[in-house]
């Protein structure tokens, strides 16, 4: 325990304005003792200090035109964390929200997520705090082609393979790979994932998330007992993730009752229509309230701190938002209202605290870095038809990731009773993930 404490009290010495990177490492490391009690020779091989050391970090200018001729100035960031298993590969997050401490953290928790997939790739992350968000198609244009005109120099499809992330769709892919190709003089198609289907994408890779935290909610559910039929849920967000995710709960019976955006909430009693919310937020790019207007039955709460939808009566709660949207006091009022389990289908959107309520009131909780993971595995299955020069069939790539993230949940499982910690997968997830990763970085030595 020594050891753990003087690491994360070395962390906050060296990265002490970097609010989220440090949260992600406190809830990794605290998770770990028991690992680390059972090895007492990772203190001499300083393992704990390389793991929380991203291998490169990379920040950049990022000037682009806008409409109007005026130029513009964002910051653009690539965080190469943990290569020891594969090539690097974490979306692409535009946000104005991010900074280097939310890239770093980001990072950081991949590196699990894509250990436990099973698959040969290491973590990374990056984006810049450029807010596509009413801007034109030639404003983003100009702004992705902008930003991979520096990031195209830091990857590569043995290198680094970005996807995409909040504010990163389809869209914003199409653009970047084509400058990448542009500057490459090359068809490297495994460079990007979350490409378009024409031009090297992978059937199941939009749906990938949200329905990779179902199965994963179905495999918890099923090992204590309980199933997705007849439940009553709550997701926040209405991405893809929370799209997606709602579309699998519905078709295992769950009834789908509240989604939200970042400006509020619909609560529909009679359930979700989720065709409307597509036709929304897919085709139209709206906000959620319109929902309301179009639903009958349904009403629309304004909520600029997105916390009201955690006050809707329900069995089961998916945040798919973004980090920290659930704290101690949404955590308390989930449970007072008869919440059974938590699926975090956002990173890391539950703080500290409410993790710790969670456990200590005996909620079922699937951790992000498993739960979610379906999005970077069906990347890496993007990958794997990329290389082979072919393309699965839809039903082909949803078996595969139905078979990961069952494995995620068993690894997870083991882990957490290796350890004495039944029912704990926060720390099984961590354990699974932390041994895979510290094994690959033994064998290759100190670097």
């Amino acid at each position: 325990m020594e050891y753990l404490n003087e690491v994360i009290e070395n962390l906050k010495a060296k990265n002490g304005h970097e609010s989220e990177f440090l949260q992600a490492a406190y809830e990794v490391l605290t998770s770990l003792k028991p690992v680390i009690d059972k090895h007492p020779e990772f203190k001499n091989m300083a393992l704990l200090e390389r793991i929380t050391e991203p291998e490169r970090l990379i920040m950049f200018r990022v000037p682009w035109v806008d409409d109007k001729g005026q130029v513009q100035v964002n910051r653009g960031f690539r965080v190469q964390f943990n290569g020891s298993i594969g090539p690097y590969k974490g979306g692409l997050r535009f946000h104005p929200s991010v900074n280097q401490s939310i890239m770093k953290f980001l990072a950081f928790e991949q590196c699990f997520k894509n250990a436990l997939t099973g698959l040969p790739i290491g973590g990374g992350k990056g984006g810049s705090d450029f807010n596509p968000k009413g801007k034109s198609d030639m404003e983003i244009m100009r702004f992705c082609q902008s930003f991979m005109s520096e990031l195209y120099k830091h990857i590569g499809q043995d290198v680094d393979v970005p996807a995409g992330d909040i504010g990163v769709g389809g869209r914003e892919i199409g653009y970047l790979f084509g400058q990448y190709r542009k500057l490459r003089n090359a068809y490297e198609a495994g460079v990007l994932t979350g490409k378009g289907l024409e031009y090297g994408g992978s059937l199941a890779r939009t749906e990938a998330t949200g329905y990779g935290l179902i199965y994963f909610m179905r495999e918890m559910l099923k090992a204590n007992g309980k199933d997705l039929a007849g439940k009553t849920v709550i997701i926040s967000g209405s991405g893809n993730v929370a799209i997606y995710a709602c579309e699998k709960a519905q078709q295992y019976g769950a009834k789908v009752v509240a989604m939200s955006d970042s400006n509020g909430c619909i609560y529909d009693p009679n359930g979700i229509k989720l065709d409307v919310v597509k036709q929304i937020k897919e085709v139209e790019r709206g906000r959620i309230k319109e929902y309301a207007a179009r639903v009958s039955g349904s009403t629309y709460t304004e909520d600029v701190n997105c916390r009201n939808i955690w006050k809707i009566k329900a069995d089961i709660a998916l945040p798919c938002a973004t980090q920290n949207e659930i704290n101690l006091e949404d955590a308390k009022t989930l449970v007072a209202n008869g919440v059974m389990a938590v699926g975090e289908g956002a990173n890391m959107p539950t703080n500290i605290e409410a993790i710790e309520y969670f456990l200590e009131k005996g909620i079922l909780l699937a951790p992000a870095k498993a739960a979610n993971a379906g999005g970077v595995a069906t990347s890496a299955l993007e990958m794997s038809q990329n290389s082979m020069r072919y393309s699965w069939t839809f039903e082909e790539v949803d078996k595969k990731l139905d078979g990961i993230m069952t494995n995620i949940f068993k690894a997870c499982e083991k882990a957490a009773n290796e350890y004495g910690l039944s029912q704990n997968y926060v720390a099984g997830a961590n354990i699974a993930a932390f041994d895979k990763i510290s094994k690959a970085m033994i064998a290759q030595g100190i670097i």
